[in-house]
């Protein structure tokens, strides 16, 4: 019924299937939901025992939730596949999911607001430290169900959900064609197929090398334009596990590729293979909105257990970051913040750093993908209010039409910085696929843009010289040229948690949406010209020209609903049909992003912080290092400046002394407290770090 990937993964899904059919055959007949919960632990008091202000100590219940769609509802017809899934006595689709619940012990102490947390790739998420004297609630359940690394059925301690395999009508299985990549791998040994960091998490339907092809790729624009390419021939490559105990043609294993001669460097190795046992993975949405559901509105499940927060909870924000934050725009998208009693599941909706909507409701879906050539996510609307897709001939769509429609759309606050443009395509949310105008926010949405920052904002050093490098996000796309990004978004994040707290339990309005616009001047080509981008010593004369990643209009085949980001791929893989052009931050003499946000590091730099990196090696060298941040330092003197011929002020020139400095982030930061965007404590704080930096500090 489920994807294999172990025997010890087997066992345990084999485990959880008899105890959910156990469950079905006591379960009395009910409408779909969340039939029964089960606690298999509960730590009470919880953190060691800490209490937390007037509202005492906490616990912790780990569980999970076993609940049933009906798949002729409206609200679950839109999953792809739930037609062909199997059905259990009452006509229902099955599904388990896990979840951990962290309360206050004594509910009456309870502010009544539940954070529902988006676990990404399966990581159990908890209440920050700093809510919990507040008395808030949080829950973090399970919606990936690939069954594939971090969200195996087995891995312990993780947040997954558990869905059935859809079946031909006959019974037979479901076969498809998917593709898997490796990247930069040397050598003799095997390689598994890994999309971002993660197994793909399909296993071809025969060992038998002629049903598959593989090929080796030298070299490819990140637009998908190919350079040389070699199909390997299929004696010499095999589904199997090589080293160097195991030469080719090694042990046959359908998780892992070996080479007669092995894997050359600096190149990509592609397979198209046919798979089949599809999991209907869109079910992720409605466990995570059943699970949301019965923690804000039951008592007690069919078979008598408490709801442990029952009459609790009169507010549910759900939060997303990165993936999972995407998983949330897809979420209200696909119209599941209304369960099947009708009611609005989450009053407010906060996507960090999540410029997309996941690619999960597919057939053979790989949700761990983070829009590198050929993944999907960007397809349909990114924005919010209807508007058309011109360039892409789409009708007009919006993210909010079906919540819009049902009225239960929650309050929205979204939050990015320079690395969703550069890397993660987040663009054309702001003006759409042919960018001419700004596309307007609803009332109920608000945008803060953190100008030059890194994926999920910096350590927030104040070092004036940092040597830390990043590795490009995903295994084996290589490491990038300049040092980390540093800027934060921990500070400003804390601000926009205050506020929407009071927003969704007080409707006290937040600060107004701060982003790049073109009714301002901030948005231009990705040229290096139109940004107005210094020239720099260390850094190519020619970037950032060249390094955007851009949206892809894919032909997935005629199977797919490119509105909704459904359905079944066809063509693998897919056919590039255009690029969609892209527009970035303007910039300043500095090099760092005009728009957005006030952030004390921005405001009082040290260098120029790039929303981009420059991978430094193999098959990527020169582009785009995926969607890492840099930071090319300021020098220290004018002579030192003048030397290199840097066109940037130097420290010296800008603060005078190290007290000068301190005194520019103090007026950083008042700026910021004045403007909502910092908390004073964090204020003080950061003066206090600013004070001890070594900026002008002999």
């Amino acid at each position: 019924m489920f994807p294999r990937r172990s025997g010890r993964i087997r066992r345990a899904v084999v485990t959880s299937i008899a105890v959910g059919a156990a469950l079905v055959a006591w379960a009395p007949t009910t409408d779909a939901r969340v039939t029964r919960i089960v606690i298999e632990e509960k730590v009470s008091p919880a953190f060691n025992g800490q209490s937390y202000g007037t509202v005492g100590q906490y616990e912790t219940l780990t569980g999970r939730a076993f609940g049933e769609l009906d798949p002729s509802d409206p609200l679950n017809a839109i999953i792809t596949d739930i037609q062909l899934a199997p059905r259990n006595e009452n006509g229902m689709v099955a599904y388990e999911a896990t979840f951990f619940l962290v309360k206050p012990i004594d509910m009456s102490k309870s502010s009544g607001l539940l954070w529902h947390l988006v676990p990404n790739r399966g990581g159990r998420l908890t209440l920050g430290a700093n809510l919990r004297p507040e008395g808030d609630i949080s829950v973090s359940s399970g919606w990936q169900g690939d069954n594939s690394g971090g969200t195996a059925h087995d891995a312990p301690g993780r947040e997954v959900v558990i869905v059935p395999i859809a079946k031909n009508p006959d019974g037979s299985s479901i076969t498809g064609r998917v593709m898997g990549r490796i990247i930069n791998a040397e050598g003799l040994d095997s390689q598994p197929m890994i999309v971002h960091s993660n197994p793909v998490p399909y296993e071809p339907v025969t060992l038998d090398t002629t049903q598959a092809t593989l090929t080796e790729i030298v070299s490819e624009t990140i637009e998908g334009v190919t350079g040389p390419t070699h199909e390997v021939p299929s004696a010499d490559w095999a589904w199997a596990r090589c080293d160097a105990a195991n030469p080719f043609p090694g042990v046959p294993d359908p998780t892992q590729i070996c080479l007669r001669n092995g894997f050359t460097p600096s190149r990509v190795y592609q397979v198209v293979f046919t798979t089949k046992d599809p999991p209907v993975l869109g079910i992720g949405f409605a466990a995570f909105r059943d699970v949301g559901s019965f923690f804000k509105y039951a008592t007690e499940d069919d078979f008598g257990t408490p709801n442990p927060v029952a009459g609790g909870v009169k507010w549910v924000l759900a939060r997303g970051s990165s993936q999972s934050g995407n998983f949330l725009r897809a979420l209200l998208h696909l119209g599941f913040n209304q369960d099947e009693a009708r009611r609005q599941v989450h009053d407010g909706s906060w996507a960090w750093i999540a410029g997309r909507r996941v690619a999960l409701n597919i057939r053979f879906a790989m949700p761990d993908g983070v829009l590198k050539l050929y993944e999907p996510g960007s397809e349909g609307p990114q924005w919010w209010h209807r508007y058309p897709d011109q360039a892409r001939g789409l009708p007009p769509r919006g993210i909010l039409d079906r919540c819009s429609d049902t009225k239960t759309c929650p309050k929205i606050i979204e939050h990015f910085g320079a690395a969703e443009i550069w890397g993660l395509k987040l663009g054309p949310e702001w003006v759409g696929t042919s960018p001419t105008n700004d596309i307007p926010l609803p009332k109920n949405v608000r945008r803060y843009y953190i100008p030059s920052t890194r994926h999920g904002g910096g350590n927030g050093s104040f070092d004036v010289d940092p040597q830390n490098v990043p590795s490009c996000p995903s295994v084996g796309y290589g490491r990038g040229t300049f040092a980390d990004n540093p800027v934060p978004h921990a500070e400003t994040r804390t601000a926009i948690e205050f506020h929407f707290r009071n927003w969704v339990m007080k409707d006290v309005l937040p600060p107004p949406s701060r982003w790049p616009t073109l009714r301002d001047k901030q948005l231009v080509p990705p040229t290096k010209e139109a940004m107005g981008f210094p020239t720099i010593p260390g850094v190519p004369v020619w970037a950032p020209t060249g390094l955007i990643n851009p949206v892809l209009d894919y032909d997935f085949g005629p199977e797919f609903n490119y509105s909704d980001g459904s359905g079944i791929q066809t063509v693998v893989p897919p056919i590039v049909k255009q690029v969609i052009p892209a527009l970035v931050p303007r910039v300043d003499a500095d090099g760092n992003e005009i728009g957005g946000v006030p952030v004390v590091l921005r405001d009082a730099p040290l260098g120029t912080y790039l929303g981009w990196n420059i991978t430094a090696a193999g098959f990527h060298a020169g582009k785009i290092c995926n969607y890492a941040g840099g930071m090319i330092p300021f020098a220290t003197t004018k002579a030192e400046r003048e030397a290199t011929g840097d066109p940037r002020l130097s420290l010296e020139e800008r603060y005078g002394t190290h007290a000068g400095y301190v005194a520019a982030v103090e007026r950083a930061a008042a700026r910021a407290v004045a403007e909502g965007f910092l908390l004073p404590a964090d204020a003080e704080a950061l003066i206090e770090r600013a004070g001890a930096s070594n900026v002008l500090n002999p």
